[in-house]
Order: C-alpha cells, then sequence, then structure tokens
C-alpha cells in the first residue's frame, strides 16, 4: 500500500468530518463484535493507516493522526507508520495517554466525537464518556465515515457453518444452552446477549469460516429462559443445521435483524451481558424498563475449561503438530544449516512457512493454520508479530537465529508453538538469551500453585532469568487457546498486569494457556520459546488445592543453543525429562533417519 494512499485517505477522511462538523473521529481493530481478529470487510483501521497489526485505535482529528498499539507491534507500527503523517502512541510507555485521556485533552467543550457504535464496545465508549463528562460532548455512533470513502471495501464475508458433534467436544449443544441458563438464573437474569464470535461457536457446537485462521461466523446470539435467537445469515447454514438448530430450541432470525427486534424482546428483562463485548450501538437499544447485570459472560468462562475429551483430544492434536515442527527442525539443521542453499540466501522465511504447512497438511485431520504464521531470520525475529510477505522476505541468514511462531487447527484442537533455531555459530549472548529464556519457559512449566492463583502471580517465573541479567520482554507471558477456536482466549492469561489493573482469571483445571518468555533485540535477533499448557488438578491437603501444569507440545528445544553451566540441577532434570517425552512420543511419526536425529537433538545434559 503507498504511502501517499494513506495520506490521502486521511485527508478524505477529515473532508467528511468537516461537512458532518465532527472535531475527532474515532477507528478501532474490532468487527461487529469486538474480535481480536477480523474479516477484511472490517479492516478499516489498516484501510486509514496502513497498519495491520492484530491491535491498535486510530484517533483522527482536523491536525493530526495518531496510533495507538502494543509492546508486540512497536517496531512494526513504526516502520508502516513511517512517512504517513500518523503519530504512533506506544500504548502503557511512561508519558503516553490512552485514547479517552487524549480525546478530552483535545475536543472543544461541546465537541463532537465520530465514531461507527457497531465497531466499539459499550465498555470502550463509557470510557471515553467517563473522560470527557466535563466537556459536554456530542457523540455521532451512527456514521461509518471510512465506510463512505473506501470505494473497493470487500464484501462482508459469509462461509459456510459446520456442526460438530458431542462426540468430539464431550458436551452436547442443549447441555452447553442449559448451562448458561443456570448461570443466568444464578444471576437473576432471564435474558442474555452475547456477540462474541467464539462464545457463540462454543455454545451452539458451529464452527465456520468468516475470519481467517480463526474458525467462527458472523452472528449475535440472545439466550431466553425457553429458547434462543441466533442473529445470522441465513444462507451459511445448511437446511440440516437449521434443523439441528430447531430440534434444541434455537431460531434462526436475520444478522442484521438484531438491531431492531432487540428492544421488544427485551422489554421488561434482566439481561446479563459483557460491556466489554457488545457494542455501542446494540447497547443503545436496550430498552429503558430493561435492567443490565454487566458480568463476563457464561460462554467465556466454561469454554476456557475444557472437558476431559477435549484434553484428550488436544494431546493428539499435540502430537501431530509436534511431529510436523520437528520434521521442519530436521530439515533446518542437518540439510540446509551450513549448506551451500543457506549461504548463497537461495532459502527464504516464505519458503520455509510454505514447508511447514505442507508438513502440517500431510497429518491427519489438519483443518487449516491458527494464525499467521511467524517466521522471522536474524532482525525480523526482534519485531515480535512479524509476518513474512511477498514484499518483506528475505533470505534465511546464518550465523543467527530463526524464530518460528505458529501454529494449527485440527479436528483434535487447536495448536500454537514457538521454536527459536539456531543456525551457524551463534555468539556467546545468543547463547546466554536463549538459556535465560528457556529457564523461564522451565519455571513456569514446573509450577506448583494453589487453587485461586492467576497468571499476574505467575508471570514472575518466567521473567525473573532475564532479569537477572538485565533483560525483559514486552508482552505476555501467556494466553488463553481455544479448542478448535480461536487461537487468543480469555479470560485467563498469564501476563505482568491486567488490562485496569485488575488481577484477572484465576487458573482452573482444564484451562489451555501458553508459555512463551522471549528477548528481542532491535535490529539483531529475537528468541521466543513456547508451549501449551494445561492446568490440571494436582494434591490436595490441609492447606488447600492445588494445581499445575502438563505441558502439551511436543517438539524439541535447540541445545546447540543451551549453555548448560546455566541451568539448576532442576531445570536439566526438567528439559532431560521432557526431551525424553518428546523422543518416545513423535518415534513412530518420523523416519529412521529423523529419529536417529532426534535422538540426538534430544540428549540428556
Amino acid at each position: 500500500m503507498g504511502k501517499e494512499n494513506i495520506a490521502l485517505r486521511i485527508a478524505q477522511l477529515r473532508k467528511r468530518m468537516e461537512a458532518e462538523e465532527i472535531d475527532a473521529y474515532f477507528v478501532v481493530t474490532d468487527d461487529y463484535h469486538a474480535s481480536e481478529y477480523v474479516g477484511d470487510y472490517f479492516k478499516e483501521r489498516e484501510f486509514l493507516s496502513g497498519f495491520d497489526g492484530s491491535a491498535g485505535e486510530l484517533v483522527v482529528t482536523a491536525r493530526e493522526a495518531l496510533l495507538w498499539t502494543d509492546g508486540r507491534y512497536f517496531l512494526q507500527a513504526e516502520d508502516q507508520l513511517s512517512g504517513t503523517g500518523i503519530r504512533l502512541m506506544k500504548m502503557r510507555e511512561p508519558g503516553v495517554p490512552t485514547v479517552p485521556e487524549y480525546l478530552a485533552q483535545v475536543l472543544p467543550p461541546e465537541g463532537v466525537l465520530g465514531y461507527d457504535g457497531r465497531t466499539v464496545s459499550n465498555a470502550t465508549a463509557e470510557a471515553i464518556e467517563k473522560a470527557c463528562k466535563g466537556l459536554h460532548v456530542r457523540y455521532v455512533t451512527n456514521r461509518d465515515l471510512p465506510g463512505e470513502i473506501w470505494t473497493d471495501r470487500p464484501a462482508m464475508s459469509a462461509e459456510p457453518v459446520w456442526e460438530l458433534s458431542a462426540e468430539v467436544t464431550g458436551e452436547s449443544r442443549r447441555e452447553k444452552l442449559e448451562r448458561v441458563r443456570k448461570q443466568m438464573q444464578e444471576k437473576g437474569c432471564n435474558a442474555h446477549l452475547t456477540a462474541s464470535l467464539d462464545d457463540i461457536a462454543w455454545v451452539l457446537q458451529l464452527r465456520g469460516g468468516d475470519v481467517d485462521y480463526n474458525p467462527v461466523f458472523l452472528s449475535y446470539l440472545l439466550v431466553l429462559t425457553g429458547s434462543a435467537i441466533l442473529y445470522v445469515n441465513p444462507d451459511i447454514l445448511s437446511g440440516e443445521i437449521m434443523d439441528h438448530l430447531k430440534a434444541d430450541g434455537v431460531e434462526v432470525h436475520l444478522y442484521d435483524d438484531i438491531y431492531e427486534e432487540l428492544s421488544g424482546l427485551l422489554s421488561g428483562k434482566t439481561v446479563l451481558l459483557s460491556k466489554a463485548k457488545v457494542n455501542k450501538a446494540l447497547y443503545m437499544r436496550i430498552p429503558v424498563d430493561a435492567r443490565v447485570v454487566d458480568d463476563i459472560s457464561p460462554e467465556t468462562l466454561f469454554k476456557a475449561c475444557k472437558t476431559e475429551r477435549e484434553i484428550a483430544n488436544e494431546r493428539l492434536a499435540h502430537i501431530k503438530d509436534g511431529a510436523a515442527l520437528t520434521k521442519l527442525i530436521f530439515y533446518l539443521k542437518t540439510q540446509l544449516d551450513g549448506s551451500e542453499e543457506l549461504k548463497g540466501g537461495k532459502v527464504t522465511e516464505l519458503q520455509v512457512s510454505d514447508r511447514l504447512l505442507k508438513l502440517r497438511e500431510a497429518q491427519e485431520h489438519f483443518l487449516g493454520q491458527s494464525f499467521a504464521p511467524i517466521i522471522a531470520t536474524g532482525a525480523h525475529g526482534a519485531i515480535i508479530h512479524y509476518e513474512p510477505t511477498e514484499e518483506t522476505d528475505i533470505p534465511i541468514e546464518d550465523n543467527t537465529f530463526l524464530l518460528m511462531d505458529t501454529g494449527g487447527q485440527y479436528l483434535e484442537g487447536t495448536t500454537d508453538v514457538t521454536r527459536t533455531v539456531l543456525l551457524g555459530q551463534g555468539t556467546d549472548l545468543m547463547k546466554q538469551l536463549y538459556t535465560a529464556v528457556l529457564r523461564g519457559h522451565i519455571r513456569l512449566a514446573s509450577a506448583v500453585f494453589k487453587k485461586g492463583i492467576t497468571g499476574v502471580n505467575l508471570d514472575v517465573l518466567a521473567r525473573g532469568p532475564l532479569w537477572e541479567l538485565g533483560y525483559d520482554y514486552n508482552h505476555g507471558t501467556g494466553h488463553g487457546v481455544g479448542y478448535l477456536l480461536n487461537v487468543h482466549e480469555g479470560p485467563q492469561g498469564i501476563r505482568l498486569l491486567e488490562a485496569g489493573r485488575k488481577l484477572g482469571a484465576p487458573l482452573e483445571h482444564g484451562m489451555i494457556t501458553s508459555n512463551e518468555p522471549g528477548v528481542y533485540l532491535a535490529g539483531r535477533f529475537g528468541i521466543r520459546l513456547e508451549n501449551l499448557n494445561v492446568t490440571l488438578n494436582g494434591p490436595e491437603t490441609e492447606m488447600g488445592k492445588f494445581l499445575k501444569f502438563e505441558t502439551l507440545t511436543m517438539a524439541p528445544f535447540d541445545l546447540d543453543a543451551v549453555l548448560p553451566e546455566m541451568l539448576t540441577a532442576p531445570e536439566k532434570e526438567w528439559l532431560n525429562a521432557y526431551h525424553k517425552t518428546v523422543r518416545e512420543t513423535l518415534q513412530p511419526y518420523l523416519t529412521a533417519e529423523e529419529n536417529a536425529w532426534l535422538a540426538d537433538a534430544t540428549r540428556a545434559i
């Protein structure tokens, strides 16, 4: 995308703003469902700014344009915004105001703020209104100004929906709806509204294809005490699925009809919803005689704790996924490393990405990738969420790290794994930092903790070895992962500080969470080591109940980058035991040559 086009689009937006007497216009990443990743139709922030990261908010005034994003994307955003006239606002950095704080500073008294109320969550809207309370701001929430200038906007996705059986998930649609209704009853509610796509897919046992890598479909769901209404494009549902939904008490209405029907359906009701997940336009249609209970959606909590069937399936998915990744690492270490191909720059990041995709496609029940693969050589590895494209693709470099953060969607579950491989000769610093990241990974994986503990309490375990050396990383240590759903899933996470300075959700039996410490030296290299862990019940003593992690991911770490003398005895014990499990588990899936290599690559140290 030419950066001159960005300046033109911002100018066109300002012209519309002037005509509507709007002082500032706010554009988010979200679709109408507060999704982290969105379909092409909804990428207005990318259209206006050229920044294509998965997190970011844009504010345009008559004088300036600013884009907020988090630490994962600082380097990427600096590059993509350079020359556009858009200023980067580094979220949570000292002296950087939040969007509501900035708007409170720049909007004049009785000024006008515009945004598309379908894309801004009610929680975000309320935060802005609170910050600007004394200014008596007027809000124009029914104008999609970027859409008015986006002449070649893609069509809204309408991919077919397919159905998961209770044999796969261990629970039926009817059972899930009853669990939701029981939670509604406990909270004194007789209606529940959700717009969250993965929550809807989970409770209805359906999967779709409206968002790349995330098997969800555009929809809203209203659950009442004796019925439920799914608002969706009916063309994406087969007759068989329509019949199954009807049999389970779910009516199907047109996708956009919710905005007309909601007021009548909720009159006099007590409605359970999450303001963070329901958009402003929907919230404004809740009648005044309805009472709102703002709380996390029941589906969000339920789907985070996988059933025993799902846990067993996920173990199998990670074996197959680990076999594919291990075959790739075998190629990198035995055929590419030291070769004339490598030294001559004949193999690129995209070629490695394509090779891994083919290896995954050879696995039974592989359905697709779970996110855009990160294959980053050398300095690209320091760009935390770098994604190789035709424009950025470069040859794999010698004597540096190759960082590979990838994942797959299988009928048995969702995977997400990062391995950093050393090609050629690494420096002492590279090996020292790799070992420190590995030590943090091992400490977190080994944790035994009391029930009620959150990821905020555990994050220091992963960062400690890096902190001891004066290093850190600017992203969370772990995120929840769905079952054949979104690779990023709440409510749990492992990070230094939760949004809003809250402790976050406690870790529970059945939750799948990533363990991915890293370190990034701008212009040089990046290191990240990621496994997925499932939280399991541990011992119970007179002091209470305890939990522990089981590692799901099955792939070797690179011992060529490890300094054994830096590891403690317990850390060596964990690494040797993990590598023994990897070696024995993957043996049936590998060739004799691959197994011979893996035996050495997972040798005890």
